[in-house]
């Protein structure tokens, strides 16, 4: 009888468990920004109301609005390092090649250094410090050394356009540093960007590299390394601190550096080459790296490294009105190809 049922047997328990209540600014349940939720009892859906709706609208613009200030972010780091190598052939026509490597870091890490300070910023964790060398030794020394050496043999409009591959190697970098997998779709496009690039170069030089070729493309190496390597530091400290300790990391070496090749370079300071060093040193080297860290961390080291396919052409319009340099007819064809394949590339899941 049902009256003896045991009361061990299997029953369904009625248990009122309240909704969790969504994170602030988080999306709505079931909105077009997040997963869809299963269906209630019935299998039939709800509509939203008037308040969900607008707390939807809400948290999906406030997201588009952070992907769009990233994005802009790493922009104004483009356009910043858009100058480097004009700024870099306006410096060595007062200077040798290890003046100005040397002597725009320790002027950037005055700076860098000076505003640690003021912020009292604690030194980081000893987890960070690997990460913080290896963006020492690629963007701070590798790369304007590299990239110096090479510009004493090159052109800034060939080496420009050469650097073009550094997109493709700092994706390619992100990928193995954290883990992100960009999408087929995107590869497709960065890929043929770099072929472009490199078939410019081959056709540049006669059909094989020159050794200016050979130290750009060891500075891209360094260089995407040191980039892929901030992007993911930048998730746990501000960019400018990144850089910032990443500076001061090199001041013995740089500070060395300094009092040797005053004394073995001739140095003559003209205003070409003055203001070419306060570039490297203040643009190019600390705030344009700043905001492309930051903007790095916000919308993923692989998506806003392809925003650098815009930076060849524009350093060739800046060897133009700086320089007077007379492009090659395939190099502007070249950094309008690579251009091209921004547009896919922001497309896609990177």
């Amino acid at each position: 009888m049902r009256d003896h049922d045991s009361a061990t047997a299997p029953a369904a328990i009625a248990v009122h468990t309240p909704e969790p209540r969504p994170a602030p600014g988080a999306p709505a349940a079931g909105s077009a920004c997040s997963p869809s939720p299963t269906g209630a009892a019935s299998g039939a859906p709800t509509a939203p109301s008037a308040h969900g709706t607008r707390g939807i609208v809400a948290a999906c613009g406030t997201r588009g609005t952070v992907a769009t200030r990233g994005a802009l972010l790493a922009a104004l780091g483009v356009a910043a390092f858009s100058l480097t190598f004009p700024a870099t052939a306006w410096a060595l026509e007062g200077m040798g090649p290890w003046t100005v490597v040397v002597l725009r870091s320790v002027l950037a890490t005055a700076l860098a250094g000076g505003a640690l300070v003021w912020c009292r910023v604690p030194v980081p964790e000893r987890r960070h410090w690997a990460g913080i060398a290896v963006v020492a030794g690629g963007v701070v020394l590798g790369f304007p050394l590299l990239t110096t050496v090479a510009l004493q043999t090159s052109t800034t409009s060939h080496a420009a356009v050469v650097v073009g591959l550094l997109p493709l190697a700092t994706a390619a970098c992100s990928v193995v540093r954290t883990g992100v997998r960009p999408s087929r779709t995107f590869w497709i496009a960065a890929v043929a960007g770099a072929a472009v690039v490199i078939g410019f170069a081959v056709q540049q030089s006669g059909g094989a590299p020159s050794r200016g070729d050979l130290y750009l493309f060891a500075a891209l190496l360094v260089c995407a390394a040191g980039y892929a390597e901030g992007g993911r530091l930048a998730r746990h400290m501000p960019g400018w601190q990144v850089m910032g300790w990443a500076l001061v990391l090199t001041l013995p070496v740089t500070a060395a550096g300094t009092a040797v090749a005053l004394t073995t370079e001739p140095l003559h300071l003209t205003a070409h080459a003055v203001g070419g060093l306060l570039w490297l040193a203040v643009g190019s080297t600390f705030l344009g790296m700043v905001v492309w860290y930051r903007g790095m961390a916000t919308i993923g080291v692989a998506k806003a490294s392809q925003l650098q396919l815009a930076q060849p052409l524009l350093t060739l319009v800046w060897s133009v009105v700086l320089l007077g340099e007379h492009l090659p007819p395939a190099a502007p064809v070249a950094a309008v190809a690579v251009l091209a394949c921004i547009a896919v590339t922001q497309r896609t899941r990177g």
